[in-house]
Formats: structure tokens, sequence, C-alpha cells
């Protein structure tokens, strides 16, 4: 009895020590390890900052290579020229140094070349921009290399080149560089995570010890013995509870046998092996894809689909969740090419001979993913819809942009520049020894003065009414009214019914005023109008202006279409002015009627 005792003293601390040695290595491993996790995420993160500022350097230096294109296009002289033109060189090596090692790396500059996919597509986007910036800046540089005299003519198509390519490079680079931002952050959270897992992982560790190993070990001994000694009775007490169980087995097993068979008849219900081999499929799913329930050779990828890469899409999702099991959409493809979808769930179990196999339960969901691609494709196509329709309203808005700074130009050429041409040469022509002449020319020099003032005030209220500035918004639709009143000859009235007399914001005020400002032109120059009459009214929330004229009115329909001439631009910039100020705007108009605009802008 005392050698058995020995005995089972040594075994229980011969486990003990080994448990003690286990838990303390596992301590010592969980640290080393950490620390090479931490190690390996710091020197990975060690180089993202460089990327970053090298990314954020290159929107620089593609504005810089601008500006020195454009400063030797208007230096004449031949050593400056020649100066700017080995500095645009140096910013350009560095540019493309600094774009190439951005993709490839470069370990003069520190850039590891290592990039995700995301960041790989941008800057296959940005490549066209980038390369054809490269390559009118390169022409530029040969032609002063060649001849320092070139005019600023010839490298007027090379620089309208960089000029259209830059903008889309500095909207593009600035999406790689806060995708670069964005992924090393995505890197501290990932470290951080770890070191908190790790440090859980090791409490875990001590906690273990003391709950498994310190604190019961006489508690383990004790238990040990006693368990020893009241064996005889356990195993006749396990004898007699073996025989319940397998009354209970049977009966379990009955009951799997019919909720299987209810599974085989209701779902698409299959069990394969590791390696994606069909061991059995349900009744539904051998329906639905047309083969054998027992199907022998078979995998379930090629039971799915008989296209390739879905054949290799499910093998790749078995094989990468044999532990922890998947949920999700698959595509397949009967053998008549008819495409199906199917919501899956991978289940692994390990079977009764201990070997791994999976339980496959999806449901056919083919119409709602239809449904949700043609949903997606609508999205998108509206979305290009909208996204052409602001390209064409911003290609008009310059462009009448540009015809209105040609037509001030050609006014003030015209008009105040020959005036003043005519005040020259008579002031010129004016003999002070002949006082009659003198005296005449004099009187006509005072009206030809007089007109210039009145061209003058008349070109600087066209452009920015000093009355909206200085009064507010009342003066100056006054003040238009009365000065196109004078300058056609049409009847144009303006009425403040409520006496409005505030200020507002005065981005607010000049988009009022400018919106009034085109209503009024449109009716002049289109309607055909012999009267024009704009009301104000006000509300303690509102502010509301009507214009009215008794033209010959035009199709509503037609003011959303910015190709349309006359009226339709007009409407457009009209509609886009009050939305930025977050008013309404309204139309109504009909041949009998006239034309009436309404705008309903909040003010507090």
């Amino acid at each position: 009895m005392t050698t058995n005792v020995s005995s089972l003293d040594n075994r229980t601390f011969s486990k003990l020590r080994r448990l003690y040695i286990i838990a303390l290595s596992a301590i010592a491993l969980s640290v080393f390890i950490s620390q090479i996790f931490v190690r390996n995420y710091l020197d990975d993160q060690q180089s993202d900052s460089t990327v970053i500022n090298v990314a954020g350097r290159q929107r620089m230096l593609s504005q810089r290579i601008t500006k020195e294109i454009l400063l030797i296009s208007i230096e004449n002289k031949i050593p400056n020229k020649i100066e700017l033109k080995n500095q645009l060189i140096k910013t350009l090596n560095l540019w493309e140094t600094s774009h190439n090692g951005l993709q490839k790396g470069n370990d003069s500059i520190n850039l590891p070349g290592e990039n995700s996919n995301e960041i790989l597509a941008m800057y296959k986007k940005i490549s066209p921009y980038h390369e054809t910036i490269l390559k009118a800046t390169k022409a530029i540089i040969k032609s002063v290399e060649n001849n320092p005299e070139t005019s600023s003519a010839s490298l007027t198509e090379n620089i309208e080149l960089i000029k259209e390519n830059e903008a889309p490079f500095l909207q593009l680079m600035d999406k790689i560089v806060n995708q670069y931002n964005l992924e090393a952050n995505e890197k501290v959270d990932r470290l951080r995570n770890l070191e908190l897992i790790l440090v859980l992982i090791t409490l875990a560790i001590l906690l273990g010890e003391f709950i498994f190993i310190f604190w019961p070990s006489a508690k383990f001994v004790k238990a040990t013995i006693k368990r020893l000694l009241k064996s005889e009775t356990q195993a006749l007490k396990i004898a007699r509870d073996a025989d319940v169980l397998r009354e209970k087995n049977e009966n379990s097993v009955k009951e799997l046998r019919k909720l299987n068979e209810v599974m085989d008849r209701t779902l698409l219900f299959a069990r394969v092996r590791s390696d994606g081999s069909i061991i059995h499929l349900g009744d539904k799913f051998s329906r639905l894809f047309k083969v054998s329930h027992f199907t022998k050779g078979l995998k379930l990828s090629e039971i799915i689909s008989i296209n390739k890469n879905e054949q290799k899409t499910i093998n790749n999702l078995l094989a990468n969740h044999s532990k922890i099991g998947w949920q999700g959409e698959v595509k397949g493809t009967k053998i008549n090419k008819e495409s199906v979808w199917l919501e899956m769930y991978i289940i692994p179990f390990y079977s009764v001979n201990e070997k791994s196999e999976f339980i496959i339960i999806s449901s056919d969901v083919t119409t709602r993913k239809n449904a949700q691609l043609e949903v997606q494709k609508l999205t998108n196509e509206r979305y290009l819809e909208q996204m052409n329709q602001q390209k064409i309203i911003a290609s008009k808005i310059i462009e009448n942009q540009e015809k209105e700074q040609n037509r001030i130009a050609k006014d003030i050429h015209d008009g105040i520049g020959q005036m003043l041409t005519g005040l020259k040469f008579n002031l010129e022509s004016i003999n002070p020894k002949d006082v009659e002449k003198s005296t005449i020319k004099v009187e006509y020099l005072k009206e030809l003065a007089s007109n210039i003032i009145q061209g003058v005030r008349t070109a600087t209220f066209n452009l920015a009414p000093p009355e909206l500035g200085d009064y507010g918004i009342i003066p100056a639709l006054t003040k238009l009214t009365q000065e196109l009143n004078k300058f056609t000859n049409k009847k144009i009235e303006f009425y403040n019914k409520t006496g409005f007399d505030q200020r507002l914001d005065s981005l607010v005020e000049i988009n009022i005023y400018r919106i009034t400002q085109e209503a009024i032109n449109n009716a002049i120059k289109y309607a055909e109008s012999s009267h024009i009459i704009v009301t104000l009214s006000h509300s303690s929330t509102i502010l509301s202006i009507l214009i009215d004229d008794n033209g010959i009115g035009f199709d509503t329909k037609n003011t959303n279409n910015p190709s349309k001439e006359s009226g339709g631009m007009g409407m457009m910039f009209m509609k886009e002015r009050i939305s930025y100020i977050n008013g309404r705007f309204f139309v109504a108009s009909s041949p009998e009627n006239g034309t009436r605009i309404t705008l309903n802008i909040p003010i507090t």
C-alpha cells in the first residue's frame, strides 16, 4: 500500500512540475512572439511617413513644373530663360524619380515600393496624365535647349497639354495621398489591436496558472486519491449509466435520420469531404442541378458551376474556411449555362472517424440577386448621367464667362477707348491763339468727357454695382431697373411691396442681384416684351421676388437642357445660383400670359 501511495505521489508531483514548466514557457513564448509581431509592424510602418510626404510633395512639384514652364514662356532674357530651364530639369527629375519610386521603390529616398491593390489601381489611372505632362515638359526643355530664343507661341501646344492634365493629376494624387494615410492608420490600428490581444493572452495565461495550477494543486492531490478510492463504485455506476446513454444514443440517431430527411427535402443540403468531393447531396440540391444524390467522383464546385473561375472560387472558400466556417453569396452556372446565386453556409465538423468534413446549407437567391444587380446598374447609369450633365454645365459657364469678358473688352475698346482717343486728338489740336475755335472745341470736349464718364459708369455698373455693396439689394435692384429703362426701349419697373430694407449676407445679395439681372436680360433679349415688372415682398422667413414680362413665352420643359440656346442656359445658371443660397426657383410661361419667374429665398 505504501508503495502505491509513493508511486501516486511521484506521478502527481511530476505532473505538477510539467504543468509549471509548460506555464512558464507559455509566458516566455507569448512575450517573445509579441515582441516579434510588434517589431515586424514597426519595421513595416517605418517608411510610411516618408511615402506620405513624398506622395504629398508630388502635388507641389507638378504645380512648380507648371509655374516654371509659364515663367519660361514669358521670359525674354536668354540667361534667365536658361536658368529657368535648368531649374525645370531639376524639378522634373525629382518629380519623375519620386513618381517611379512610389510605385517600384527607391533606396536613395527610402521608398519601399510596396503598394496595395487600391493604390496600384490609382497609379494606373493617373499614369496617362503623368506621361502627358512628362512628355510635354521634356519637349519644352528640348525646344529651349535647341533654341533659347524660341518664342512662347511655339510652346503653347505643350503648355496647354500640361494645363489640361495638371488638374486631373492633382485630384488623383490627392486620392493617393489619402489612401496612403488611410492604410497607415489601418496599420496602426492593427498594431494596437494586436498588442491588446497579446496582453489579454498573457493575462489569460497568468490567470489560468493561478486558477488551474497554483491554487488547486493541493486540492488536485487530494481529489486524485479520493477518486482512486471510489473508482470501483464509480465504475459500477458508469456501467449502469452506459446502458442508459446507449439507449438515448439510439433515440438520437433515429431523430437525426428524420431531421436529415427533412433537410434533404426542404433545403439545398450537401455533405462534402475536406477536399470538396461529394459524400451526400440533398434531394432539393440534386433537383436544382440535375445530379444524383450520391454522386461519385464529382466535387461540390463542379456540381454548382461549369465555369472554371467559379469552381476555383468555391474550392478556395472550402480550403480557407475549414475551421471557422463561412456564410455568404456564391455564383454558379448550371449545365444549361443558366446563372444561379446561392446564399451558402459552410459548416465544418468532424465525423465519427475523426475526418474533417463540411455541411453545406444553401438557399436559392437568384431572383433577389438579379434585382440587386439591376438596381446597381440603374444607379450607375444615373450617376454617369448626372456627371455628364455637370460637365456640360461647367463648360457652358466657362464659355459664357469668356463671352462676357470679350463683350466688356469690346465695349471699352470701341466705346470708351475711341472717345478717349478723340479727346486726346482734340486736346492736341487746340490753338490757344485762336480763342474762338478754342472755345468751341472746349465745349465739344466737355460733352465728350461727359460721354466718357457715362460710359465708364455703365461698364462698372454692369460689372459690380456700387449700390449693392454699400446699401444692399433694394437700392441695387432699383438702380438696375432705372438704368436698363434708360438704355433700352422697354418699360421696366421695380416695386418693393412690403418695404423690405434688411441687409443680407453678401453672397446671398450678389446671387439675388445676378439672378434678377439674368431674368431681366432674358426678357429683353429673347421674350420680345415691352413691359417688365420686378416685384419684391417678404415675410418673417421668406424673401420673394417676381419677374413678370408680357413677352412671347417659351416651353418650360426645355429649360433643363443645357444645350438649348436662348433662355435654356440662362435658366440653368439661375437655378444653380438659387440652389447655392438654398432658395427655390419657379418658372411659369405661356404665349398668352408671358413669363413669370419666382424666387423664394430663406431669411433670418
